[in-house]
Formats: structure tokens, sequence, C-alpha cells
């Protein structure tokens, strides 16, 4: 499974419908900003792999509480939600609240519902990370920096490949932009670099900046 298997595939379909009908926000939105989340929340803990003390604690979580099952059964994200934050508060530290607030203002989710659900889809995120890991016989904190970086470039890949080939939707056109920024910055995970990308203001719309393009997608209301 790919990043942009995740995000568009069954898994992806499932959460979003279930926060749609937790917090009243259309599944359009949710998918979209599982689109911004996902490579977000990679690109903040491949950074935090430099320390290998990080790396290592990285390692054993995945290990521990994210095998990957909750990819076949995505309904656990909605009782996971607890667990979702504590992820978030280690994920972003002292800028969760920035981020959060960010987005907010970019996407038009209220910013009381922002924070439920990324927490709703962040063990999906780790979940997804911790099947990669398997997968690719990763079985120290030592890899996991190589391996995070190729789920950002793959489906960076996978996105420049669909657009070639004429199969560009708001979707493929987000993930770009998104990891366009988390693949080229130097910043790593921080927000003058990362999210300054990922959350390119309105100014960049004709350049398939994440402003214009999450305008098209979410209700501002």
């Amino acid at each position: 499974m790919s990043l942009i298997d995740l995000i568009t595939g069954n898994t992806g379909n499932q959460v979003a419908t279930d926060a749609e009908s937790k917090f009243g926000i259309s599944k359009t939105q949710v998918i979209a900003l599982l689109a911004v989340a996902a490579p977000l929340v990679i690109s903040y803990l491949r950074k935090k792999t430099d320390d290998p003390q990080e790396a290592d604690a990285l390692n054993n979580a995945l290990d521990k509480d994210h095998d990957g099952s909750i990819l076949n059964d995505p309904s656990q994200a909605a009782a996971r939600q607890q667990e979702g934050g504590s992820i978030l508060d280690h994920v972003f530290g002292g800028q969760k609240t920035d981020v959060e607030n960010q987005l907010s203002q970019k996407t038009g989710i209220s910013v009381d519902k922002i924070g439920p659900i990324l927490a709703m889809l962040a063990p999906v995120i780790m979940g997804f990370i911790g099947r990669e890991k398997q997968a690719n016989g990763v079985t120290s904190g030592g890899g996991l920096g190589d391996l995070l970086g190729g789920i950002l470039g793959n489906a960076s890949s996978q996105v420049q490949q669909q657009q070639a080939q004429g199969g560009s939707n708001p979707i493929t056109d987000i993930l770009g932009s998104v990891l366009g920024g988390a693949t080229q910055s130097s910043g790593g995970g921080g927000l003058g670099g990362i999210l300054e990308s990922v959350l390119g203001g309105n100014q960049q719309q004709g350049q398939g900046g994440l402003g214009g393009l999450l305008g098209s997608l979410f209700d501002r209301k």
C-alpha cells in the first residue's frame, strides 16, 4: 500500500465516512485533510529520527502499538482518538497549536474540530508507517529515516506519474504541493520549512499552492 492508496483507498474512505458522521465534516474535506496530515506527520517524524534516541523510541512505539492492523479495521480510529492526540502532542510538540490553527485558517474547518479529526487520523498514519516498517524489514531505529524518506519520495513520484499521464485530480494536486515542500524543504520538521511549504498561501494559487487547492475542496462556512 502506498501513501496515496492509504489516502484515496478503502482505509481513507472509511475513516472519512466515520469522521463525517461524528463531526459533521464532509467526507471530501476529511480525505483532503488526510492528504495534508499524512505527509506532514511523516515529515516531522523523519526529522525526529535524526536523533538516535528519538529513532529508537519511534521504532519501539511502532513495534508495540502500530503493527498496521488498524488498516484492516479503520473503525478503530474513532476509538483511538485519545491515543491519536498523544501521538500529535509528541510529533508536533510545542508547534501543535500552530499547526492546528494554520490548518483551520487554510481549510475553513473550525479549530475545535481540526484537533479531534487529526487525532482520529493519527493512529491510521502510524499504522501505515508500522506496516511499511514490517514490509521493508526495518528492525531498528537506524533505518527509519530512510524508510520515511522513501515513503515521501515514492508518493511524490507516483503523483508526478499520474499528473504526467493526465490523471491529475484535486487530491493528487494537493499531494503534489505537499510532497514538494516535504521532500525539498531544508527546514526538516520546522514550521519555517515544511509547514510553510505545505500551507502555501493563496498567492500561490496559480502555481498549485495548497491554499488555492483546498479552497476548491473545502466549504468555507
